[in-house]
């Protein structure tokens, strides 16, 4: 049963509690002050503000990669876990950018540089950067984020020329109200706030006013006789800033449009030309700071596709970054305070990188790299969201589908190995965490020489996600209208092998290739749904789970050099050695590295027992899969092989015993039949072979 929709006076009630109480209120200078003083960090600087921001939402320190994780990345809790990201590349960088705001909170330099996201199509940086701002939005509406600004009010009383229209004037560049104070004073004020100030960075303000309010300062104090306090008591009101990107307040993001039609005003803002007319040419009252650096200021500057630029209009960004100003056409500078975020593909950052006239904007430049993700099960969460955030009712996805999908983004993605000891799938699962210790395989050696080989960096090139995602979406409407309710790793093998060639971002020179390692997928499929089948013919959950106690008393017995009581006679024996290795046979484990195994298996014993913590033989990858190989071993004997290659000798009973078996593991049963069809004639043929 639904619950009833909720009345508008519920939903005005709802509205009014998650907005700040004081939103509408003008409060006065000397308020300010005194607030100030008792939270520091409300006058923060943009950089300050949005670093204080990512661990206002959480963290969390990820110590086998030696990085910071943020929980607006990794949980999206304003949004409901919609926006996650997953991948070790993507944590990385995230880390590395919200390393550079902390950098340029502390006045260490990049304050005063571009955060530049460099990535191919599709890595998810314009999708961060969108979540950045969406919750520096929210961070503002909080009483932790809040910022204040000021306005001017009854200016007509004074100044006699001013516009009726102009009687309450907003702070043009939503200053804060501290730069209304003449810098020796304020010096000493904030001198003062960094005595009581708790934070890892300290207050700065040595803004000068926007040209508008210091026309209306000089105004105001000649006719109080520079009289501060009677300006500012009697002319300023202090309100609340809330930053907006629809409202062009505090965020601003700027798009490239035509190239013929670049102008700097879009930047840096232009003639009024409704107040020209009032004021004259040369007033600053006739000036429109509407420019994209004047909207952002106190908070975020979001450039797409920023190397798309003309060099020329680049240049703007020098003195924005490095000094912090801007110079509008025929205005005096103007001092800015903003996070500067820039985004670009590669083709636009060599041609920018390989032009000598364009040093200058590259010295101001911190590029981090924003590269696909390497980790095809962590490529296939991505996936897995969208399925979650979209309309799928009725649709099964397989086992393997998504993991599948991943594994042949990831191997377009990376380098292949030097060495002739590993395949580029055994690289791929090296970087997915799979390889057993016992395989001899140094994952960082291999991400190094690959990081050597990579014109950038791995993960800079190869299919997108959004190119595997659009061919999911594909393959789930084609089934939906063929009646099919499941999807598999077969039908989306077929969609991009249909399409590889009308995707407009794959060149192609890199076709031939590409097929290619869709059937390196296609095999390592076939050998897992292999896999799959023999463990619905012969899974035993009770027997691997006696298998695997036995299998942990011994090792344990062995490791201590102590016996064990035999199971049938009661009496004290030396561990089983035949035993133990008839379970270790099962992962090629040599003679020589059995003991290094069984340690393995005694260090995860005593320390599941350390932290309390229950353990079954299943909850070790390693010694499941050596288990189960084991009893296929022993149970494979009593299968009928032969009615899996002809289903006139396959009893309906039997059969439906095997496709309840895969249902077990996750199929559904339409797909169970197809795994069944695919791959039991594999495992019968190559049983009846031996």
């Amino acid at each position: 049963m639904t619950g009833e929709i909720e009345t508008l006076e519920e939903l005005s009630q709802q509205y009014r509690e998650s907005m700040p109480e004081d939103l509408r209120e003008a409060k006065s200078f000397d308020w300010y002050l005194r607030e100030v003083h008792e939270n520091p960090r409300i006058a923060r600087n943009a950089h300050q503000r949005v670093a204080d921001m990512f661990d206002f939402y959480g963290t969390q320190y990820n110590d086998d990669l030696g990085i910071v994780e943020y929980h607006m990345a990794t949980e999206d809790s304003l949004h409901d876990g919609e926006n996650v990201f997953y991948g070790r590349e993507i944590y990385e960088a995230i880390h590395e950018f919200v390393n550079k705001i902390k950098s340029g909170a502390r006045g260490l330099g990049p304050e005063k540089r571009i955060k530049l996201l460099l990535g191919p199509v599709g890595s998810g940086k314009s999708h961060f950067d969108w979540l950045v701002r969406r919750y520096f939005e929210d961070y503002t509406l909080r009483d932790e984020g809040r910022m204040y600004t000021f306005r001017w009010v009854n200016l007509g009383d004074i100044i006699h020329d001013q516009d009726p229209a102009d009687d309450v004037v907003q702070s043009p560049m939503d200053q804060d109200p501290l730069v209304l104070l003449p810098q020796e004073q304020r010096d000493g004020v904030i001198e003062k706030l960094n005595e009581v100030l708790d934070a890892p960075y300290t207050i700065r303000n040595d803004q000068a006013l926007d040209p508008a309010s210091e026309f209306y300062m000089d105004r105001l104090l000649a006719y109080y006789d520079d009289d501060l306090q009677e300006v500012l008591e009697n002319h300023v009101e202090i309100i609340r800033l809330i930053a907006s990107e629809n409202k062009r307040q505090s965020i601003e993001t700027f798009e490239p449009k035509d190239k013929k039609n670049q102008d700097e005003t879009e930047l840096t803002g232009d003639v009024n030309y409704s107040k020209l007319a009032i004021y004259g040419e040369s007033d600053p009252r006739a000036f429109d700071y509407s420019g994209a650096f004047c909207n952002a200021n106190r908070g975020i500057f979001s450039g797409e596709e920023l190397l798309k630029l003309q060099r020329e209009f680049l240049y703007d960004f020098l003195h924005a970054t490095q000094e912090q100003t801007i110079k509008p056409k025929n205005n005096p500078r103007i001092d800015i305070d903003q996070v500067i975020v820039g985004r670009t593909n590669m083709p636009e950052y060599r041609d920018k990188k390989g032009d000598e006239k364009m040093e200058a904007f590259n010295d101001r430049t911190k590029r981090i790299d924003f590269p696909y993700i390497l980790e095809y099960e962590q490529e296939s969460q991505i996936y897995r969201k969208m399925l979650r955030n979209a309309d799928v009712p009725n649709m099964h996805i397989e086992p393997h589908a998504m993991e599948m999908a991943g594994l042949f983004g990831v191997l377009t993605r990376i380098e292949e190995p030097d060495s002739e000891r590993i395949s580029l799938v055994q690289k791929a699962k090296a970087y997915n965490g799979e390889l057993d210790d016992g395989d001899d395989i140094d994952v960082k050696k291999l991400r190094e020489e690959g990081e050597k080989k990579a014109e950038i960096a791995e993960g800079m090139y190869g299919v997108s996600a959004r190119f595997i995602g659009d061919e999911i979406a594909e393959a789930i409407m084609n089934s939906t209208h063929r009646g099919r309710d499941y999807l598999s790793p077969l039908t989306l093998f077929n969609h991009f092998e249909e399409n590889l060639e009308n995707h407009g971002s794959i060149p192609e020179e890199n076709l031939e290739r590409y097929y290619r390692y869709l059937e390196l997928v296609r095999e390592e499929y076939k050998e897992r749904a292999i896999e799959d089948v023999r463990h619905a013919l012969a899974y035993d959950l009770d027997e691997i789970q006696r298998q695997g106690e036995k299998y942990m008393d011994h090792v344990m017995a062995y490791i201590d050099d102590a016996t064990i009581e035999d199971e049938l006679t009661g009496r004290e024996q030396d561990p089983d050695e035949k035993f133990l290795r008839s379970v270790e046979e099962r992962l090629d484990i040599p003679e020589d590295r059995k003991d290094d195994f069984r340690q393995e298996v005694s260090n995860w014993v005593s320390r599941r027992a350390r932290e309390g913590t229950s353990f079954h033989p299943q909850d070790n990858d390693r010694l499941r899969r050596a288990l189960e190989r084991k009893l296929w071993e022993d149970k494979k004997h009593n299968i009928n092989f032969s009615a899996l290659v002809s289903a006139n000798e396959l009893d309906d009973d039997e059969r439906n015993a095997w496709v309840d078996a895969l249902v077990d593991q996750g199929y559904s049963r339409e797909g169970a039949r197809e795994v069944l069809e695919f791959a039991g004639a594999e495992v019968a043929k190559a049983e009846l072979q031996d």
